[in-house]
């Protein structure tokens, strides 16, 4: 193979891993565009279901692969990419509504993609779950509960790996997620009571 078809082969063919070192060796933006291929989209809903702005959440997901770019050569060869990518992005949204102090209006209300896209039905035992009750419990939520919630829920995040994002122990996690979910339980069924 000639050098362009093994770099094709290594783009197409390579893990978010080796795509990374790839890119730190070569400095060669095709590895970083594979990158942005596979999780723009990812990272962009993360961002949304934090900042609830469609415009917003397409700014921030492109900050984050740029301050991704610039924080490349910190990556840790032995962690998984997608965790560190995702802990990179809820830092970030998060670091921007803290800086504002004030609720974000939400502008995306579709409540389909609930079902479709979270596994934060998980914490109910319920077979049925209203989901118009679910999004009014979980906006009465704080932004770090719902983080913790989704981390774990949608992203299927270890303990571990939660505990590095938030800079906590892993049993300082544990508690936080349970007051989360009774949290989380105890707004449902407020809402539900108020329908």
């Amino acid at each position: 193979m000639v050098k362009s078809q093994l770099d094709n082969y290594a783009r197409h063919n390579s893990t978010d891993e080796e795509l990374v070192k790839l890119f730190l060796e070569s400095q060669d933006n095709r590895y970083f565009e594979k990158l942005y291929e596979r999780y723009s989209f990812k990272v962009y809903q993360k961002c949304l279901s934090l900042i609830k702005d469609a415009s917003k959440a397409e700014d921030l997901t492109h900050d984050v692969f740029l301050k991704l770019i610039f924080k490349m050569d910190t990556f840790k060869e032995d962690a998984k990419f997608s965790t560190w990518l995702f802990s990179i992005t809820y830092n970030h949204c998060m670091d921007l509504l803290r800086s504002n102090k004030k609720r974000v209006v939400t502008v995306y209300e579709e409540t389909a993609d609930l079902v479709d896209d979270y596994d934060i039905l998980a914490v109910f035992e319920a077979d049925e779950v209203n989901m118009q009750s679910l999004k009014h419990a979980l906006d009465q939520l704080t932004l770090d509960d719902k983080a913790l919630l989704f981390m774990k829920y949608m992203d299927d995040l270890s303990i571990r790996d939660i505990a590095k994002t938030f800079k906590l122990t892993e049993s300082a996690v544990k508690m936080r997620l349970m007051r989360s979910r009774e949290k989380l339980k105890r707004k449902y069924y407020e809402a539900l009571l108020f329908q």
